[in-house]
């Protein structure tokens, strides 16, 4: 049995919902909703074998928006399976185009686009908008289409519109059939979450018995099955990823399990004391640690460009993760932090950003030569459902909250060269910005925030002398899905006093500014 027979087999007495995926960027926000209204999900390519779709039993289908027009001739269509199947249906932007084109309406381009914030005349009652939405009223979403449907097929009716939409939510009730041309899955629709939830509970049926608690259980039976009584080698980062999978198995087969952490001299200040402290003391998981902060240093002397450094600190990681590894006589498995949208955007129908965002997070994989089977008990989760998983196995906060820090650490927050003299710099100013950051009782409320360390070097008047020192950019966003980012609002006294205190005490800055730059969805690190 493969591991995702093996999961299919425990989830299978959970009510489930399934996403056909279009090509949409935010296709995976749909998931998120509909697993936050307690119901679990998938997601899979609208070309998924027909058997698959049938195999998986789902009590409700949503199909996902699309870059692509109904209109072209390569177009993607849903299988005839979806509806087979006889279970309700949820269109959303071209997966509403694509439900009435393909069953008898008619879909065309159209001179008034809608792009962004638009109000929505609710027309009708229907059960998408029970207790949420009433007839007569005018409400806020977030539209995103070019083509628009015109002629609606036999069975539908017009529930609400919007000045460039005229079918804006559709539905035929005795086909338990929906569309709505907007986007209920991102936070620009104030009400989109409630009207997913009617989706899942009202329309399908669904009882809402997807929890953290019960995923633990069922990843836990899911790992010792898998594992028997092989031996495990799981490699800590200390970010919240690694750490609560590894924890996650140490529950499931104990000390079958070996963490490996290795500190490549690019960590925060005291995150690998951290570490060794949660983990040996508080879990008493059996941990080698190697300090390799020469080793890595040594190999990035001199080299400014960043696709360069992240290979060197991955190919590095390898070597010094192999060396330990065959210290222990080797291991069967390998215990990796593989989450939902890295496996999402590996089968995506449009290929997915990961190829290029991931060579800006990760340090590299494991060369095939190790010849080690996969754990990865974390791929059903998204990044918030990692966090409550780490909750729910007693992590500390302090390490479940920590804010996103990719692998390569401070070598993405200095570009240029990085030295160990540029890194001491860069952390006593980061760690004094994340302290003023918790002082003023904010650090929750930001999604990531970081110092970086410019290439750049200024003319400055401290005191009766004059300096030569680099400049520190501050950098804090907002963020509710981890694709788009807003600038967090700081006062002018916070940044002040942040400003104040960097130039104060540390030794090699004398400029401070704050990047107010907000981002699309896509990646949102620095580089």
């Amino acid at each position: 049995m493969t591991t995702t027979e093996q999961h299919h087999a425990i989830q299978q007495h959970h009510e489930r919902i399934l996403i056909l995926d279009f090509g949409s960027q935010v296709t995976q926000l749909i998931a998120r909703r509909v697993r936050e209204s307690g119901t679990y999900c998938e997601i899979v390519p609208f070309n998924a074998d027909p058997e698959r779709i049938r195999a998986y039993a789902p009590k409700g289908i949503i199909l996902s928006g699309s870059p692509a027009s109904v209109s072209q001739e390569d177009a993607p269509q849903p299988p005839e399976i979806v509806f087979e199947l006889g279970v309700p249906i949820l269109g959303i932007c071209y997966g509403e185009q694509v439900l009435v084109h393909r069953l008898g309406g008619r879909v065309e381009g159209s001179d008034h686009q809608e792009f962004g914030r638009a109000f929505l005349e609710v027309e009708a009652d229907c059960a998408l908008f029970d207790g949420v939405w009433q007839a007569g009223e005018r409400h806020e979403v977030w539209m995103s289409h070019g083509d628009r449907v015109m002629a609606l097929p036999e069975g539908f009716r017009v529930v609400a519109t919007s000045e460039g939409a005229p079918f804006a939510a559709i539905a035929d009730d005795s086909r338990r059939t929906y569309g709505v041309q907007f986007h209920p899955e991102v936070v620009h629709t104030p009400d989109g979450a409630a009207l997913l939830r009617n989706f899942t509970r009202k329309v399908a049926g669904c009882s809402g018995d997807w929890s953290m608690a019960a995923f633990r259980e069922e990843a836990i039976a899911k790992i010792r099955e898998q594992v028997g009584d092989g031996k495990v080698i799981c490699g800590l980062s200390g970010g919240v990823d690694s750490s609560v999978a590894a924890v996650l198995v140490h529950e499931a087969i104990g000390e079958q399990l070996t963490c490996i952490f290795v500190d490549h001299g690019l960590l925060r200040a005291g995150e690998g004391e951290q570490v060794e402290e949660v983990f040996r003391q508080n879990y008493n998981i059996p941990l080698v640690a190697r300090d390799a902060s020469d080793l890595f240093l040594g190999k990035l002397a001199g080299v400014s460009d960043p696709e360069e450094k992240r290979k060197i600190i991955g190919n590095t990681f390898i070597e010094v993760f192999d060396e330990e590894a065959h210290k222990l006589g080797g291991a069967d498995y390998l215990v990796q932090g593989t989450l939902y949208p890295d496996v999402v955007e590996s089968v995506s129908p449009s290929g997915g950003p990961s190829v290029t965002i991931k060579s800006h997070h990760n340090v590299g994989g494991l060369p095939e030569r190790m010849k080690l089977k996969l754990v990865e008990p974390l791929r059903e989760l998204f990044k918030d459902e990692v966090r409550d998983l780490g909750r729910e196995l007693g992590l500390p906060e302090s390490m479940v909250g920590r804010h996103p820090f990719p692998g390569p650490g401070l070598a993405i927050r200095i570009p240029g060269e990085v030295s160990r003299e540029r890194c001491e710099i860069l952390r006593k100013a980061d760690t004094i910005y994340l302290d003023e950051i918790r002082r003023a009782g904010l650090y929750d409320a930001i999604w990531q925030a970081f110092a970086v360390l410019l290439p750049v070097k200024t003319v400055g008047v401290m005191g009766d002398s004059r300096s030569y020192d680099f400049v520190c950019a501050l950098r804090a966003v907002t963020s509710t899905d981890g694709m788009t980012a807003d600038s967090y609002p700081f006062d002018h006294a916070f940044l002040s006093r942040t400003a104040t205190r960097i130039i104060n005490e540390v030794r090699g800055i004398n400029r401070v500014v704050y990047d107010v730059t907000s981002k699309p969805p896509g990646t949102i690190e620095w580089e």
